[in-house]
């Protein structure tokens, strides 16, 4: 395959990955070169066909200040296939919700598509020589902009920047971006416009909380009494939930969960030129194709998110479309199979999932082994995902934890489909074939239930694994679910990827910044999903992993750059070897954008809403 090189842009990663930077060190990782791995997109790219080999033309620009003017466009349509559930991002579990609630709520800084910062409701990004950040990496202190107006006029303070952190640290409240604010001391308004956070142990990620997704600031006087149990529990807590007052670009008008956002302007926000569009609706639900031909074709709306879309679709839907442009941009995000390491049988009623009940035969590693060593990542990639998948079997399959061609996509371990290796490792674990060929041991048959939201390219993925796992002895039923609620954050929905119950689960997800720590640090034991957290935990697989939990320790608190990469890599290995999760192919994001649209530069590391204040129409 010749494919582009994913993320040449990082280049400078260490500088933006870890804040020795900051203080004027050279980076120490490999830099990367044009010949020594394939190549893809930089930045955010449009293209009138999907291209076999992603283009590296830049993004459309943003308008000068006031060229358009605030409102002077009518609306912007936007379609997601999945539909929102929650505006209160630290209670979301989908992608669907962070982007939804991103036009209202805002994080302090964005990060931009090559990795760095770009403040937000901050006048400037900390570091150590503007004394933002403290030479022993102790503390970081935010100055705040002091123009900023919440949607109801009252104005945005520290003490909403304190609040968000007491709100999130409280277990109570089970908030899903809790990884976030992992370390922490305390954080402190030391006036009305500075906050800082003084971390338990020194700290090389000094960005991890408050940036980016994840990090928005939820105003302190509306949520102040929806702490702990009565987040999710109180009325009025429910209420803020679903209409968040903000300081983003836009208001709500009106939300109709798991159907359709709309908002309006906030005539408070800091930049009296934008946004251009008087009004947004975010309209969810359908699936990949239906929004793909939605964009290209029909022209019924004006940005289409995650079309993914079987290549040879896609390609046909874009060569006959008049109406949009393909934009595809770089995110760290892999398609992986999840396992479960508790027992999800519906018999044990209100203890299924619990870490007190192991899974039947998932907790045996060459049962695990054998279900990876069956699948053909190549044959996923070339035959559903064409231009946007990349076969791989690492998380972590970027620069600089990719070095050299052969560290790329498949990685740095064997992971070529081995069929007769896989019924070797079963035959000498004691699994038996059975009279049907289904494997059994010790009474327990080898019957999975394999879940995934609904999503044509998913169901195909689904039928090419289970025709795979039957070759070696596993009955596989498949099952779908409705992306709304798939990915949704409803507590008393079984179906939820939270739940997750069934044995094997697929979707997509990656790092949401540079620094991989909170990315990793969420599948440690203490993250394990269940009903004493309301399913809010990370660790879906309920994954034990002393070992791991350590790495992560360590990942925490280690300074020295080099070292910092190897223990990523280190727990990298670890989910793989020991087969918690199964990576299957390295995704770069297509969107589709109506060919009036200008203004977008999506960001791999940030919602891709996250700079609609510059969208524009011509």
């Amino acid at each position: 395959m010749n494919k582009k090189r994913i993320w040449p842009l990082l280049s400078g990663f260490i500088a933006a990955l870890f804040i020795l930077a900051a203080c004027g060190g050279t980076s120490p990782g490999q830099t990367p070169t044009e010949t020594s791995a394939p190549e893809a997109p930089t930045d955010a790219t449009t293209t009138d066909v999907p291209p076999t080999q992603a283009p590296g033309a830049a993004a459309t620009e943003p308008p000068a200040a006031g060229e358009k003017g605030r409102g002077a466009g009518d609306t912007l349509r936007i379609l997601y296939w999945q539909a929102p559930t929650t505006l209160n991002p630290h209670l979301a579990t989908g992608t669907k919700d962070f982007d939804a609630a991103r036009l209202i709520l805002e994080p302090l800084a964005a990060i931009a598509p090559d990795g760095t910062l770009m403040p937000l409701l901050a006048v400037e990004t900390p570091t150590i020589d503007n004394g933002g950040i403290a030479e022993d990496l102790s503390s970081i202190t935010w100055k705040l902009r002091q123009d900023i107006k919440w949607s109801d006029g009252t104005d945005f303070t520290a003490a909403d920047v304190a609040f968000t952190y007491e709100y999130c640290a409280n277990e109570q409240t089970a908030c899903t971006t809790v990884n976030s604010f992992d370390g922490i001391a305390s954080v402190e308004a030391l006036d009305d416009y500075t906050v800082q956070i003084t971390w338990e142990n020194p700290n090389p990620n000094q960005y991890k909380t408050f940036t980016a997704g994840g990090g928005e600031i939820l105003q302190k006087a509306q949520f102040e009494n929806c702490i702990g149990e009565a987040a999710s529990t109180a009325s009025e807590c429910q209420t803020a939930n679903l209409a968040p007052v903000g300081v983003g670009p836009y208001k709500l008008r009106e939300f109709k969960p798991g159907d359709v956002v709309l908002y309006d302007i906030n005539e408070n926000y800091r930049d009296a030129d934008k946004p251009f569009f008087k009004e947004v609706q975010l309209k969810g639900g359908g699936d990949a194709p239906s929004a793909a031909r939605a964009v290209f074709q029909t022209g019924d709306t004006d940005w289409a998110w995650n079309l993914q879309v079987e290549a040879a679709v896609l390609n046909q839907l874009v060569e006959q479309g008049k109406r949009g442009t393909l934009v595809t941009y770089n995110t760290a995000n892999v398609e992986r199979l999840q396992l479960n390491f508790t027992n999800p049988d519906p018999a044990l009623g209100e203890e299924r999932g619990e870490l007190q009940h192991p899974h039947p035969f998932l907790i045996d590693i060459a049962v695990r082994q054998a279900l990876a060593l069956a699948i053909d990542r190549q044959a996923i990639a070339e035959q559903l995902y064409g231009p946007s998948g990349y076969p791989t079997c690492e998380l972590l399959w970027y620069e600089p934890f990719a070095s050299s061609q052969a560290d790329f996509y498949g990685g740095r371990r064997d992971c070529s489909q081995n069929i007769e290796g896989a019924n070797r490792l079963l035959d000498e674990a004691g699994w038996e074939r059975g009279a049907d060929g289904i494997r059994v041991k010790d009474g327990v048959r080898l019957t999975v239930l394999f879940q995934t939201s609904v999503n044509s390219l998913r169901q195909k993925t689904q039928e090419l694994i289970k025709q795979w796992w039957q070759e070696i002895g596993v009955k596989t039923e498949l099952k779908t679910v409705d992306a709304g609620v798939f990915f949704g954050s409803d507590v008393g929905n079984p179906d939820t990827n939270s739940h997750f119950f069934a044995d094997v689960q697929m979707f997509t997800t990656g790092a949401g910044e540079p620094d991989p720590t909170t990315y990793f640090c969420q599948w440690t034991s203490d993250q394990a999903a269940q009903a004493a957290n309301e399913w809010r935990g990370r660790n879906y697989m309920r994954w034990q992993n002393a070992d791991y939990d350590a790495l992560c320790e360590q990942l925490q608190s280690e300074i020295d750059p080099e070292k910092r990469i190897e223990i990523a890599l280190a727990m990298n290995d670890l989910i793989i070897e020991d087969v918690s999760q199964i990576p299957l192919v390295a995704r770069p994001r297509a969107a589709g954008a109506n060919t009036s649209l200008k203004g977008y530069n999506p960001s791999g590391w940030d919602s891709e809403l996250y700079d609609v204040a510059n969208w524009y129409k011509e």
